[in-house]
Parts: C-alpha cells; sequence; structure tokens
C-alpha cells in the first residue's frame, strides 16, 4: 500500500517491542488503528496490559496480543517467539530499550553490559529467532529504531560492552548505533540473498515526556507538567510524534530497505522524512566486525538457519 493519511492494514500481523511504554505504545495505538494485529512484547505484563486497556480507549476495536519478552534474557527468546501463535510476520519494530543513569556498569545473568545487551543484542538474537516467520510473509519489514544519540558516537569494536571505558550516556550511545549498523547490515545481507523481507533503519527525534499527551490509566500528564513542556516545543516533540517515523516505514511501501527515516526539523521534530546516514553508521567493517561479534555474544545468527540453541 502507499503511504496515505488513514491507511489501513488489516490482516497484517505486527510485533512492537517495549510497547508498554513511550514511544513503542504509541507505535502500537496508532497502528492498532490501522487495523493491524499488533502483537506488544513487554518485559513487565502488568504494565503492557495497561498499555492495551489505554490503546482500547482510543481505538475499541483494536485487535492486540501480548507476548512477555526479555531482551536481556536470550534463553527466554525461542519460548517468546513460539507464543506468538502465528505463522507468518508481516513486520517487527525493534523498539525497546534501557537507558541507565547510574555510574556503576550493571550486567545482565550472562555478563554482558545491561544496555548494550538489551538494546542491541538482545533484538539480534530476536530477528534470528523470528526469522522463519518474517520470511513466510510477504514483502516483511524489520524495523530498527535507532537514536539522535548514535550521532555523536563510534563504535568500539575492542569494547563493545563498556569494560574499558563504562560512561553511561556514551555506552547508551553506542548501543543504539549498535542497532543501527545492525539495521543496515541486515539489509545488505537480506539483498545479497535475494530475500524478499527488507530491514529499515528510524529514529524518533527529540521526543519529550512533557509534549506527550496523556494515555489513562498508563500515565497522565499534568497541566504543570505540560506547561514546562511547551518552550521545548520549539526544537522538540511528544512521543505520539516521535512514532510517526516508525508508522510510516512500517507501513508505506514507498520506503525500501536500508533507508533511515526521521522527523522533518533539523531530525529533531516534526513529520517524516529520508535522511542520509552519517557514514559511521553504515561503515561496512564496524558492521561486519558487529555481527560477528554478535552472533558469537549470543549464539545466534539472523540469517543462518537452524539457530545455534542459546544455552542458559
Amino acid at each position: 500500500m502507499t503511504w496515505r493519511s488513514g491507511c489501513r492494514a488489516e490482516g497484517k500481523a505486527i510485533l512492537v517491542t517495549g510497547a508498554s511504554a513511550g514511544i513503542g505504545y504509541f507505535v502500537a495505538e496508532q497502528l492498532a488503528a490501522t487495523g493491524a494485529t499488533v502483537v506488544l512484547g513487554c518485559r513487565d505484563t502488568a504494565k503492557a496490559d495497561l498499555a492495551i486497556r489505554a490503546i482500547r480507549a482510543r481505538v475499541p476495536e483494536a485487535r492486540l496480543l501480548l507476548v512477555r519478552l526479555d531482551l536481556a534474557d536470550l534463553s527466554s527468546l525461542p519460548a517468546t517467539v513460539d507464543a506468538l501463535g502465528v505463522e507468518c510476520l508481516d513486520a517487527v519494530v525493534l523498539n525497546a530499550g534501557v537507558l541507565l543513569s547510574c555510574p556503576e556498569r550493571r550486567v545482565n545473568a550472562r555478563g554482558h553490559e545491561l544496555m548494550f545487551a538489551t538494546n542491541h543484542l538482545g533484538h539480534f538474537a530476536l530477528v534470528a529467532h523470528l526469522a522463519p516467520i518474517l520470511m513466510a510473509a510477504s514483502h516483511s519489514r524489520v524495523i530498527t529504531v535507532g537514536s539522535f544519540a548514535a550521532r555523536s558516537e563510534l563504535l568500539d569494536l575492542a569494547d563493545l560492552q563498556s569494560e574499558r571505558d563504562y560512561r553511561p550516556k556514551r555506552t547508551y550511545g553506542r548501543s543504539k548505533l549498535a542497532q543501527m549498523l545492525f539495521g543496515f547490515e541486515l539489509d545488505r545481507r537480506l539483498r545479497a540473498r535475494g530475500a524478499d523481507t527488507s530491514s529499515i533503519v528510524v529514529h524518533p527525534g527529540g521526543a519529550l515526556d512533557a509534549l506527550t499527551p496523556s494515555r489513562p490509566p498508563l500515565f497522565v500528564r499534568t497541566t504543570a507538567q505540560r506547561m514546562r513542556g511547551l518552550p521545548a516545543g520549539v526544537v522538540l516533540h511528544g512521543k505520539h510524534a516521535g512514532a510517526g517515523s516508525i508508522v510510516r516505514a512500517v507501513l508505506d511501501t514507498e520506503i525500501t530497505g536500508g533507508q533511515l527515516w526521521g522527523p522533518r526539523v533539523f531530525g529533531l521534530r516534526g513529520r517524516p522524512r529520508r535522511e542520509t546516514p552519517h557514514t559511521h553508521m553504515t561503515d561496512l567493517d564496524a558492521a561486519d566486525g558487529l555481527w560477528a561479534a554478535s552472533a558469537a555474544l549470543t549464539g545466534v545468527d539472523p540469517l543462518e538457519r537452524p539457530a545455534t540453541p542459546i544455552r542458559p
């Protein structure tokens, strides 16, 4: 379907990771309004239940499913994919992420730095396990949600998990850069294999809580919070607007694999447009090294089937 206002997507099944909060919630809400079946992949199922209630309050006819998804726990991902209960998946939105502010470096059960593990490695492994049902759908899409923070970072292949240089904001930015490198490299490898699945990279710009409308019972913005956020509206926008680039990348058939989409105004706010990625986001050597390291750390490769089992 060509993109237009009110675009419909009946019959499509779309998984959104991290759909119980922030931009992921609004992606799920906006996709539900198109008639698609939206699967909310969330670690906190109680919060996801609130998100479902909030979506149904605005889209009573919404087709919604919920699966528990913990990207930091690689061993849980095969069961999550099995729980989807679908034979084909039209799109997955790799949105979930964690931004830590504490100065101490944190790791998951496998010893992987938590932001890199959740934001990149978990999504890398998830795509590997989703590959059969993604490739079973015609013209399916993998949508990787990057970040403006990735613009100012460079990936250090010798220190991917920030063991030598841990600074929370830098580590977060590098984890998002890793996601974006993966998204572009995934499309290159899909094209080389003649696959029907496409990989598209997007970012939401500067999405601010204070500029985001309330969605009870999930969250409520007070009048005072909204008023404090108004000056920032000159250069930033709310998370509902930040979701726009992502939703368009899912639905617009004129968007093709390997493209980058983000907000129109300085990449920070406004309607979606195609962007030219910075060279460090598409560096072939960095992408190849990252892919090899990610496959070694997760035990799976998105384009090698069958996947190597992940050992607890």
